[in-house]
């Protein structure tokens, strides 16, 4: 879907390269900022690491230092924001596919939390990296301007509550089975996904101006929708194996998806409208939003 950048032949890292450098990175800093595995309560931190590291192709995490990069946020603020991203994201994972959730025994190749462990220590789990989230963005000194602390605080917040990503799963979860209209499976989505791969976006760009996070915001709303289309597409057409999750799990759960309520054919061209709005978003910033161009042809490109 992602038409070539010419930039991309240039000096600069290529995307392939500058996206393994980062997830590279990302690992070791979640891995120094998880509790050692043999610290107590050993279990619950050695099932903290099990769910939260070597997992996933750290999508959130890219994006926040892609906007961080565009945007000249510290590399200090951009490592720990990206961090909080991903420790939610992986608490989220550990409680979806609980039993009570989704009831999913593979996630990111491997067995679930809760299949690995046991429910409850799944559900700390949850519990614990969620909070973990949030010491790691309140560190003393983190962020030059206090304001911009307080802000990241809250944008991670929003996008993990009620009206950010649990509230889209209560929504999600109270849809199974029902007809529901495409505006209501966007809203749902809007908060489930996309609400937390837009905080990621605008957590690594804190230093940016309004325009910037005007046009992020834009951007990430776009490209997180276009992430759980693509999502849903490929529960039809990939096979577990190559998913890491159990496949056609939504059709067999009667769950409201793209693909149930568009057709095949036209959640693919909705993906790709919404690509194109992302793209749009970007115009005013040229080729210092190479990554961010990159990132929008990664997510809709992920292949079955």
């Amino acid at each position: 879907m992602m038409n070539n950048i010419n930039s991309s032949e240039t000096a600069m890292l290529d995307f392939s390269a500058w996206a393994t450098e980062k997830q590279a990175r990302i690992e070791n800093v979640l891995n120094s900022t998880l509790p050692a595995a043999n610290a107590m309560p050993q279990t619950l931190h050695n099932a903290m690491r099990y769910s939260a590291l070597e997992g996933g192709k750290r999508v959130r995490a890219l994006l926040c230092y892609a906007a961080s990069e565009l945007c000249g946020t510290d590399t200090k603020v951009a490592d720990a924001a990206a961090c909080a991203v991903e420790l939610i994201h992986a608490y989220s994972l550990v409680h979806d596919d609980m039993p009570c959730m989704d009831d999913d025994d593979l996630r990111r190749g491997k067995p679930s939390c809760h299949k690995q462990f046991d429910d409850a220590t799944a559900l700390l789990v949850g519990d614990a990296l969620q909070s973990l989230a949030f010491e790691v963005l309140s560190q003393t000194g983190l962020c030059a301007q206090t304001n911009h602390q307080i802000s990241m605080l809250n944008i991670l917040a929003k996008a993990s509550g009620s009206t950010g990503m649990a509230g889209g799963q209560a929504i999600d979860s109270a849809s199974v089975g029902k007809t529901i209209s495409r505006a209501d499976l966007e809203q749902m989505h809007q908060l489930k996904t996309g609400a937390l791969i837009q905080a990621a976006v605008l957590l690594g760009g804190i230093n940016g101006n309004i325009v910037k996070i005007t046009a992020l915001s834009t951007y990430a709303k776009n490209i997180g929708l276009a992430f759980q289309v693509i999502d849903d597409i490929l529960d039809v057409e990939a096979d577990s194996s190559t998913l890491g999750k159990t496949a056609g799990k939504d059709a067999n759960n009667n769950k409201p998806t793209y693909v149930s309520i568009l057709g095949l054919t036209d959640a693919k061209q909705h993906a790709q409208q919404l690509y194109n709005n992302a793209l749009d978003a970007l115009t005013p910033f040229g080729e210092s939003a190479l990554r961010l161009h990159e990132l929008a042809g990664f997510i809709t490109q992920r292949r079955f």
